[in-house]
């Protein structure tokens, strides 16, 4: 049977990330996938270019129902520790928006950088590996693969969530978790679009395609500003993620279309100008005209000229617009989402070495945690933070 100091589960940013920290500061590991290459996820990322972090990363970023436990590993590996790394790898990059950095040319370079980082490290890698078994003793952790066994005195749980099956997520961490006794907190798909009710859906599928910039509210009072999408199952862009993950079933969520224009002024400019422009012909120069042609077949954007728009009307109209109501039927699912929300209760864990505190040798890291981040690069900068952490313990 193959001994190592260190056996990690999972080929992602965590486990590869992990898995280079503790090989190179001497210990052996061996780094397991069910996959049949590394870093999958990482892959399709930010389109194929990899949002690999935030330059305004901090812990307000961040979901969980302990919301202190991810400061240490923030604090511990920042946000400039990995982009020091990405520069010595000379991968160029670029600010997209909101301080997301994106290479340049290919998420595959991450993936590079993190195999070139493991080789380094001496970090024996075995793909298309699943496991089948785990079982402690006082020497550790043995794991029956298909077709093998290997021992550790460490075991780390890097496999990640639900989202993207497609790429081979499964229940595998919580599993694990579960048969050791910790709690894991019930999961649900997040950074995710929206599906619409059929009668709504139906009126606005005419939109699918167009974006416009909003800001969004969820009921418990989170508020985006980002840009927000019609798609023909529903509501999609960068808004409508980051609200998805405070978002719970049966809520509305509150829609400012015109965020950096008042309606009531803007309509009043406008009436003195051209007294006998249609409401909808003056409210396209704001606005899409296909949103504000559907907005009025809704009812919600009255078929009258501006002189003939009276005073309720406007005010009814400046609140449709500044707060437009929308009851989501659910969402897309894990299929498309790009996170798990909820997970290991970190409660269990040590914030200092990602270590179950009632379990030795077992430790927890990046998306499998009840640890979520905003849409952005934040959930691949708990993903090298959590990792590093764990890298210094094991």
């Amino acid at each position: 049977m193959d001994k190592f100091d260190v056996i990690i589960i999972g080929a992602g940013a965590a486990g590869l990330f992990c898995a280079a920290q503790a090989g190179q500061r001497g210990r052996r590991v061996l780094l397991l996938d069910n996959g049949k290459k590394p870093g999958r996820k990482i892959l399709m990322s930010g389109g194929g270019r990899c949002n690999f972090t935030n330059m305004y990363t901090e812990p307000a970023a961040y979901l969980s129902h302990n919301p202190h436990f991810c400061k240490s590993a923030l604090a511990r590996y920042t946000q400039w520790d990995f982009i020091d790394l990405v520069n010595r790898h000379q991968i160029a990059y670029h600010e997209k928006t909101l301080g997301q950095l994106f290479c340049d040319d290919s998420a595959a370079q991450i993936v590079e950088m993190l195999m070139a980082e493991c080789e380094k490290g001496q970090v024996q890698i075995r793909l298309r590996s699943e496991v089948l078994s785990v079982a402690r003793d006082d020497a550790g952790y043995t794991l029956q693969l298909n077709g093998a066994s290997v021992q550790a005195e460490k075991l780390v749980i890097a496999s990640g969530g639900l989202s993207m099956p497609g790429l081979g997520a499964t229940p595998f961490g919580y599993k694990i978790a579960e048969q050791f006794g910790l709690k894991v907190f019930p999961t649900r798909a997040a950074l995710v679009p929206f599906t619409l009710h059929k009668p709504l859906l139906e009126r606005l599928q005419t939109l699918s395609g167009v974006a416009i910039d909003t800001t969004i509210e969820a009921q418990d009072g989170t508020l985006f500003k980002e840009a927000m999408l019609f798609t023909h199952r529903g509501l999609s862009g960068p808004a409508v993620l980051q609200i998805s993950s405070y978002w719970q079933p049966g809520e509305q969520i509150t829609v400012n279309l015109s965020p950096a224009t008042s309606i009531d002024e803007f309509i009043d400019v406008q009436r003195a100008a051209h007294p006998n422009l249609s409401l909808k012909n003056s409210l396209a120069k704001l606005l899409p005209k296909r949103l504000v042609e559907v907005l009025q077949e809704m009812g919600q954007v009255p078929d009258v000229t501006l002189k003939q728009l009276n005073s309720k009307q406007q005010a009814e109209l400046a609140q449709t617009l500044h707060q437009w109501r929308v009851q989501p039927n659910g969402t897309e699912g894990y299929r498309t989402a790009e996170v798990t929300l909820g997970g290991v209760d970190t409660t269990q864990l040590s914030s200092k070495t990602m270590e179950a505190r009632q379990v030795p040798g077992l430790y927890f890291i990046g998306e499998v945690v009840d640890v979520t981040g905003w849409l952005g690069g934040y959930n691949f900068q708990w993903a090298w933070s959590s990792a590093w952490a764990c890298a210094q313990a094991v």
